[in-house]
């Protein structure tokens, strides 16, 4: 199954962009604890001018397995840090949601995503007055996630039977999603 693209004209507000990889590159030059601090400025920022515009924001939400059927969760720096969630970001207009998920999964935890697949969207209303349009892609990944200690704090494989007890709520839905859709 092919993911959607995003072909229209609506602006996109995503960190992601052209712009944001260079920002991003700027503050790599940044001591971590005053890029983690930048992030967490700049994510209340922009949730706040999404809401005001009353956007809707496309991302990606990435259910990445092991060979052994564990999922990736990671744990962000910025944005509650203490829960567990999916790999994940945004897509640039235009923007295929497989490739955009590979090219999430190996910024955040340097792995790369075999053969993914799109299975379904996620449309999600938001304190604030934005919504958020997530497509979930699934797939495999062979290798050891890494946290960039920036971005990311944590990235690990956990056991669907044994997921930890401070995962985010788009977790369990998700995961319930990606469960509906396999047994299709």
């Amino acid at each position: 199954m092919q993911s959607p693209r995003d072909h229209d004209r609506s602006p996109h507000p995503c960190h992601h962009g052209p712009i944001g990889r260079k920002t991003e590159a700027m503050l790599s030059f940044l001591p971590a604890s005053l890029h983690r601090l930048a992030l967490r400025c700049a994510h209340v920022v922009r949730l706040r001018l999404w809401g005001a515009l009353r956007l809707e924001v496309r991302g990606c939400a990435v259910l990445a397995f092991d060979r052994d059927g564990r999922l990736l969760l990671v744990r962000h720096s910025y944005q509650q840090p203490d829960l567990w969630m999916l790999p994940g970001g945004g897509l640039a207009r235009g923007e295929d949601a497989a490739v955009a998920a590979m090219r999430e999964l190996a910024e955040e935890t340097g792995c790369r995503l075999v053969q993914p697949v799109w299975f379904g969207s996620d449309r999600i209303a938001m304190p604030g007055g934005w919504r958020n349009r997530i497509e979930m892609v699934t797939g495999q990944t062979d290798d050891a996630p890494r946290a960039d200690g920036r971005e990311i704090a944590e990235a690990r494989f956990f056991a669907l039977e044994t997921l930890p007890a401070s995962i985010s709520a788009a977790v369990h839905r998700r995961v319930a999603l990606w469960r509906e859709w396999r047994e299709t």
